[in-house]
């Protein structure tokens, strides 16, 4: 599949912070994207399935695809389970890129991938590198390393001010996953 030549020029997006709303700013451009026909990949590098972008992205086919790759959250030191589904979304952000399979490539979580040692800033700045200049990229995910901000275009910070995790009320399926 070719990319639309729609988009002249694409850039690089870090959506990052302690607050809520990263994967929901990306989703939200994937949708924007839609729109116009433009061809988004949703690479997912932590969550595995069950979340309700899941179903809504299936029903986006064929402009959204979404590729849940990861193996849940890293608490403590990394399983090797892990690392291991780290390095397959890797490869298989690599083959969209190089392939220009799509106009629109969020790589979800990499940057809590990054944080939590699955994957090198080497790796990722090669990742980077190999964007196509028409190609968006969105990098989304707490802690994204100072260092990478010098390769991005965009760079948005989520500010958590309140939130209900803070009085115990749990994430609510259907509007946090």
């Amino acid at each position: 599949m070719q990319m639309s030549q729609l988009l002249r020029e694409g850039m690089v997006e870090i959506y990052t912070g302690e607050g809520k709303g990263k994967t929901t700013a990306a989703l939200g451009l994937a949708l924007r994207a839609a729109g116009y026909g433009l061809r988004t990949v949703i690479i997912q590098f932590i969550k595995s399935a069950d979340c309700g972008e899941h179903y809504a992205c299936g029903r986006l086919a064929p402009h959204v695809t979404i590729l849940p790759l990861g193996n849940g959250f890293v608490f403590g030191c990394p399983r090797d389970d892990q690392r291991y589904c780290a390095i397959q979304a890797l490869a298989a952000a690599h083959d969209v890129i190089t392939e220009g399979a799509a106009d629109v490539v969020v790589l979800d979580e990499i940057n809590c991938a990054l944080a939590c040692g699955l994957l090198s800033l080497k790796e990722v700045l090669q990742l980077i590198d190999l964007r196509p200049s028409q190609m968006e990229l969105i990098l989304t995910g707490r802690s994204a390393p100072y260092e990478l901000y010098q390769h991005a275009d965009l760079v948005t910070e989520m500010k958590a001010i309140k939130h209900p995790y803070d009085e115990g009320i749990m994430a609510r399926k259907g509007i946090d996953y």
